[in-house]
């Protein structure tokens, strides 16, 4: 019995090596030909890097003839399966362009949108994926409304857009936070939250977002100079009135009311002062 598991064993790394040593002839002295077959035979093997490597070498040879579609999908679809999702998605989409009669545009379409998906970051790293996934997932859904994909798509693009939602929220919160180091960051924070309340209509942070935007232009009257006090009062005044106007519910309103009676009294106080300021100016004219 043990001679007979000797045996097998023998037999399939003899099999492996054959095999290895088959591939690696093929890759440095085969035609174009047998490198093509080498390749789809490692891919469907599932043995996508050594595939590569051959859709690499062979590229060059059948550009512009028939095999050249085939060989773009499994390039794609190689990249897809190694995990190289930023490639993947750029194949796919290029497939797509290339190829715009093929009975795989639509599939190369939603896993273009799907790798840029898998290649985007958690929400506070660079967007680039994610933006390019909501753009590719937008066009997919554009242009295939009746897919067997458009529930998935749309999931998926909610699920994008979410995370860049929250992504310029918090960097929009976190000039807030650091205000009172850098007093410029207050203009930042509510230059932010304007430019997300602006760019995500009925983002799931809207109601919080109000509510910083208002804290931020409150909290920025407070140390400002009295010449510009009354100006940012006003803006003030007009975002507590848009967090009011949208959600007249908010959890917020008790505190927020609070804070606009501190802006009155600093309305009143600064009136007083320029008013002052202007007798003392006509008595001087005098």
């Amino acid at each position: 019995m043990q001679k007979i598991k000797n045996l097998a064993c023998l037999f399939v790394l003899s099999l492996l090596l054959f095999s290895c040593g088959e591939y690696q002839k093929v890759l440095n002295k085969g035609t174009a030909e047998e490198q093509y077959k080498m390749a789809v035979k490692m891919y469907e093997s599932q043995k996508y890097g050594k595939a590569l490597r051959l859709f690499e070498k062979i590229t060059p040879v059948y550009r512009g003839k028939p095999q050249m579609e085939r060989i773009s999908f499994m390039i794609a679809q190689s990249n897809f399966n190694e995990k190289s999702y930023t490639l993947a998605g750029y194949y796919f989409n290029r497939f797509t362009n290339n190829y715009p009669s093929s009975s795989k545009k639509e599939e190369a379409a939603f896993l273009s949108a799907y790798s840029y998906k898998l290649a985007s970051p958690r929400f506070s790293l660079d967007p680039t994926d994610t933006n390019k996934a909501l753009e590719s997932f937008q066009s997919f859904i554009n242009t295939y409304p009746e897919s067997d994909k458009i529930e998935e798509a749309n999931k998926h693009y909610k699920e994008l857009r979410y995370k860049l939602e929250k992504k310029y929220f918090e960097i929009a919160k976190t000039y807030y936070t650091t205000a009172d180091y850098d007093l410029r960051n207050y203009k930042a924070a509510i230059q932010a939250f304007d430019n997300l309340l602006e760019d995500f209509l009925g983002s799931s942070f809207k109601e919080e977002a109000l509510y910083y935007r208002f804290k931020a232009a409150h909290d920025f009257v407070l140390k400002s100079t009295t010449r510009r006090k009354i100006d940012r009062i006003k803006d003030a005044k007009e975002a507590h009135e848009k967090l009011v106007r949208n959600f007249p519910k908010s959890t917020y309103l008790e505190e927020t009311q609070k804070m606009m009676e501190t802006l009155q009294e600093e309305q009143q106080k600064v009136e007083t002062l320029i008013a002052r300021q202007k007798q003392i100016e006509d008595i001087q004219k005098k």
